[in-house]
């Protein structure tokens, strides 16, 4: 039986990139095609059985509550959680525990290896920071999936007892620097003609290695997030990041 699909944000780019994917898996169905002038509860009327979200940060909290409610699962590409985002998901889950939530910074397989990589090699490293690279219409910055690819870097140089990364700047313009993400230099770049872009730089001593991931179009999430949809049911609660439904 094929799973019963809709998607939130289906005229956008990526939502009409994943809407024609669903149409063309032959286990999957597209039940509802959802945009900003539609009702949710179109969603609970076609019967969906898995919910996929690529909207706004403003809507998309009020569309997980809706769909968790109503023992929806959900595979979410929308950007701008933080830890308190991600709380209040697992409070609603909480209260719904046969329902599944997927949430990825990046449904990009390329992205997904390029930070696992990055945790690898973070403990043979002295120094490593994450430049990202987007389209100009990105709302936040940095991007989820500099942010999960910085904090994965910070987790294996603390459990390697790692001591902080080797930095004597004394002046710099405000955010000359990036962001720092648990103590891992992060930069945003925003331009015309980028889509999606990644680079992880580690340095020690005479020697650099430069991890990078390109996405050139949004069809480059579709494959991850069919591999989302086909697995959320059987992974209760909240789970973030793609890894663990591609075996990392």
């Amino acid at each position: 039986m094929a799973i019963k699909v809709g998607v939130l944000g289906a005229q956008g780019r990526v939502g009409s990139a994943v809407v024609a994917g669903v149409k063309a898996a032959v286990d999957l169905e597209l039940v509802a095609a959802i945009d900003r002038d539609d009702e949710l509860a179109e969603l609970t009327k076609a019967g969906a059985d898995v919910v996929v979200d690529f909207t706004t940060p403003n809507s998309v909290m009020d569309n997980l509550e809706f769909c968790i409610n109503h023992g929806i699962h959900c595979v979410v590409g929308t950007t701008g959680f933080d830890e308190a985002r991600y709380a209040k998901v697992r409070s609603w889950l909480e209260k719904n525990e046969s329902v599944g939530v997927l949430i990825a910074p990046n449904f990009a397989i390329s992205a997904v290896l390029t930070m696992a990589f990055a945790r690898q090699a973070a403990p043979y490293f002295e120094s490593a920071e994450v430049v990202e690279y987007h389209h100009p219409n990105k709302l936040d910055a940095p991007s989820g999936t500099a942010i999960k690819t910085a904090q994965g870097i910070a987790d294996a140089r603390k459990k390697a007892g790692m001591e902080p990364m080797p930095d004597a700047t004394e002046q710099a313009l405000d955010g000359s620097r990036g962001a720092n993400i648990d103590g891992v230099k992060v930069h945003a770049v925003r331009m015309t003609g980028m889509v999606a872009h990644e680079e992880v730089i580690f340095g020690t001593t005479d020697q650099a290695l430069t991890i990078r991931q390109d996405s050139y179009g949004r069809e480059s999430f579709v494959p991850g997030v069919l591999t989302g949809v086909r697995q959320v049911a059987n992974y209760q609660g909240l789970t973030v990041g793609l890894d663990k439904y591609l075996g990392l």
